[in-house]
């Protein structure tokens, strides 16, 4: 079971996932020891997945992000033998795709893209993403600013 002292950990690591048992400690003034037990504890029972580099998308060129939102055609899928999981993972493999949630409300799943420019957006969702065999409908969103 989590607690507080849990809690401040992982706020300090979601925040940047390099620092030190000791920098951590520091910051939340828990002993060192019990922040270096704790992280190890959190790894082994998978509450820490691993570690991550944030990027500056828009450094690298992928100045566009968007999110889409997907009504699935479950005819479809069920004729093609396709499960909205598989579709949600061929989703993924696109080199623009970021994320892939299956969802609720008026969509089934939602996709967070980032490509070059608009002309690269489009392209991804009126050759590509329409024409996978289950997408029905999209409605893409595009992001001005993340925080």
């Amino acid at each position: 079971m989590m607690d507080k002292k849990d809690i401040m950990i992982l706020k300090e690591l979601r925040g940047n996932g390099r620092l030190s048992a000791q920098q951590i400690a520091k910051k939340t003034k828990i002993p060192v020891t019990t922040v270096f037990n704790r992280v190890k504890r959190m790894e082994k029972a998978g509450v820490i997945k691993g570690y991550t580099v944030t990027v500056d998308e828009g450094k690298i060129g992928r100045n566009i992000a968007a999110y889409i939102s997907i009504t699935v055609d479950y005819n479809l899928l069920k004729r093609k033998g396709v499960s909205q999981q598989q579709l949600a993972a061929k989703l993924r493999q696109h080199e623009f795709v970021d994320e892939v949630d299956m969802i609720t409300g008026t969509s089934d799943i939602i996709v967070k893209i980032r490509t070059m420019d608009m002309s690269q957006l489009n392209e991804f969702v009126t050759k590509y993403l329409r024409n996978v065999d289950g997408v029905e409908r999209t409605q893409t969103s595009v992001i001005l600013e993340s925080f």
